[in-house]
C-alpha cells in the first residue's frame, strides 16, 4: 500500500470560505465509498492489527467533577514485526485524525513497509470523538449534543490523550526504553508535530505529511490552496484550465433559462431536480479531491481512483470526441472521481452520507482550526471571491453559539516563528552536548594531571 494522506479539513468549511455560490454547500463524500465496516472486514482478512481499548480520561486540564468522566479509547495494535521490550525495539505510533482510524490505518502503507526493517511494534490511536472513541457512553447524539460536550474536543486534548495511552501502553509491555516516533498525515500529521513539540520527552521524532501547520490566519493566505488546485490543473493542461474555469459562468446562464436544470440534470447524469449549488457543490469536490489525491498510483482513500487522476480529468475535458460541450468535457471528469466503475447510472447530489464519521471536525473548524481556504484569485478554476473571517465567525455562532478562536492554535503551537523555535532547540541540544563534552575532557585532565607533576 502507498501512503495517501489529503486535506480532509477542506471538505467542512469551503462552505464557510466565500461568497459566491459554490461554496454554499461544502464538498461532500459521496456514498460510494468504502464503509467502516468493510473496512473491518477487510482487516480481520488481512490481519493488519488487533483492536484495543484503553479507559480515557475526559479532561486531562480541570479537576472538577466531570473532568475525571472515562470513555472508551480504540486503537489499532501490530506486533508481528516488533523486535521486542528486551531490545529496546521501537514504537511506530499514528496520531489518529478526524475520522474512524481504521481508515487511516489501511491506508497508510508506508508504516507497514517501514516497521520490518526497524522491528518496530505499529499502534494506530483514535482521536477522541470520532469513530468509536465516543465519551459520555459511547453515545454519540449526546457527545455532539452542543458545546457544553463538544468542549471536551480539541487538538489539545487529544494530544494529552495520545501521551496518556503511549506511556501507559509502554509500562504495560515493559518497554519504558523504546523509543517512540509518531506519524500522521494531514490533521494527523499536525498532531504528530504539535506532539513531538509538547511532549519530547515521550517520542524522539516526528514524521508529519502533508501537514499545514502553518495554515492559520495571518500566516498563510486563504488564497493559496485553491492556487495550489488551480496549478494542478493548468500544468497538466492550457485548454483543460480553460474549460474548468469558464463553466461556471456557463452552468449559471444556462440554469437561468427557461428548462435549463433540467437540460443540466441530463447533461450530468443527476438521480432527481436538485438546486443548482448541489451541482457545482459536487463538481467542485470532484476537482478538489482529485488535486488532493494526484498519485502516481491507483489508490482507494477517498474513492477509486486511477494514477494521475488529475491528468486522466484532463484527458477526458480535451477529448475531442465531445467538441465544444462544456457539460459533457465536465461530466467526463466528474466521472474519473464518482464512477471508476463505470457502472452508476445516475448520481444523487443530496447524499450527505458520512462513511469515516468526519463530522466531528466542523466543530473543530468553528472552534480553534481556523484555516483559511476557499479565496480564489482571478487566476483561480473557480470563480473570484474574497475570503472572509467574518463569515466564518457568523457560521459558527449559528451553528453551535460559540465564539472563534481564531488565533490560539499559533499562540499554542507556534506560527511564523515555528522554525526558529526548533533552531533554537537544536542549538540548545548541541550546546549541551558540547557542554557535556567539555566537562568530560576537563575530568580527564583533573584526574590524571596528577601524574604530569610527579
Amino acid at each position: 500500500m502507498a501512503i495517501v494522506f489529503a486535506f480532509l479539513w477542506f471538505s467542512f468549511f469551503t462552505l464557510l470560505s466565500c461568497s459566491v455560490s459554490i461554496a454554499k454547500i461544502g464538498p461532500a463524500f459521496p456514498s460510494s465509498l468504502i464503509r467502516p465496516e468493510q473496512l473491518s472486514q477487510l482487516a480481520t482478512k488481512n490481519q493488519l492489527y488487533q483492536t484495543k481499548y484503553f479507559t480515557q480520561i475526559l479532561d486531562h486540564f480541570n479537576f472538577n467533577p466531570q473532568s475525571y468522566h472515562t470513555f472508551q479509547q480504540r486503537y489499532l495494535i501490530n506486533d508481528s514485526y516488533w523486535g521486542g521490550a528486551h531490545k529496546n525495539a521501537p514504537i511506530f505510533v499514528y496520531t489518529g485524525n478526524e475520522g474512524d482510524i481504521e481508515w487511516f490505518a489501511q491506508n497508510t502503507g508506508f508504516l507497514f513497509e517501514t516497521a520490518p526493517d526497524f522491528k518496530a511494534l505499529l499502534v494506530f490511536i483514535e482521536h477522541r470523538f470520532y469513530g468509536k472513541s465516543m465519551p459520555f457512553g459511547g453515545n454519540k447524539d449526546i457527545a455532539y449534543t452542543n458545546a457544553s460536550t463538544l468542549g471536551y474536543l480539541s487538538s489539545t486534548q487529544a494530544l494529552a490523550d495520545y501521551a496518556t495511552l503511549i506511556t501507559d501502553l509502554k509500562k504495560n509491555l515493559t518497554a519504558t526504553e523504546s523509543p517512540v516516533i509518531v506519524f500522521g498525515g494531514s490533521y494527523g500529521g499536525m498532531l504528530a508535530a504539535w506532539f513531538r513539540l509538547k511532549y519530547p520527552h515521550i517520542t524522539i521524532g516526528a514524521l508529519a505529511s502533508s501537514s499545514p501547520i502553518l495554515h492559520f490566519l495571518n500566516v498563510t493566505s486563504p488564497y493559496s490552496f485553491n492556487n495550489i488546485v488551480s496549478h494542478d490543473f493548468r500544468s497538466e493542461s492550457e485548454s483543460c484550465y480553460k474549460v474548468i474555469k469558464g463553466s461556471w459562468q456557463q452552468i449559471e446562464d444556462r440554469a437561468n433559462q427557461q428548462g435549463g436544470l433540467d437540460v443540466l440534470r441530463k447533461s450530468f447524469r443527476i438521480c432527481k431536480k436538485v438546486d443548482i449549488v448541489y451541482l457545482e457543490s459536487w463538481l467542485l469536490t470532484a476537482l478538489t479531491y482529485t488535486a488532493m489525491t494526484d498519485y502516481p498510483t491507483p489508490s482507494n482513500f477517498l474513492n477509486p481512483l486511477p494514477a494521475y487522476p488529475v491528468k486522466q480529468m484532463c484527458k477526458a475535458i480535451d477529448d475531442p470526441s465531445t467538441g465544444n460541450d462544456t457539460f459533457a468535457k465536465l461530466y467526463g471528469a466528474a466521472n474519473i472521481y464518482y464512477n471508476s466503475s463505470g457502472s452508476a447510472t445516475c448520481f444523487d447530489l443530496e447524499d450527505n452520507s458520512d462513511p469515516h464519521g468526519l463530522s466531528g471536525w466542523s466543530w473543530q473548524a468553528c472552534t480553534e482550526m481556523i484555516m483559511p481556504t476557499g479565496g480564489n484569485t482571478e487566476e483561480s478554476i473557480f470563480p473570484a471571491s474574497e475570503w472572509l473571517y467574518e463569515n466564518r465567525a457568523s457560521y459558527c455562532k449559528n451553528m453551535f453559539e460559540i465564539e472563534p478562536r481564531p488565533n490560539w492554535i499559533t499562540t499554542e503551537f507556534g506560527g511564523k516563528g515555528f522554525e526558529k523555535v526548533w533552531e533554537q532547540h537544536y542549538l540548545l541540544q548541541w550546546l549541551k552536548g558540547s557542554l557535556e563534552r567539555w566537562r568530560g575532557v576537563e575530568e580527564y585532565i583533573q584526574k590524571h594531571s596528577c601524574y604530569c607533576c610527579k
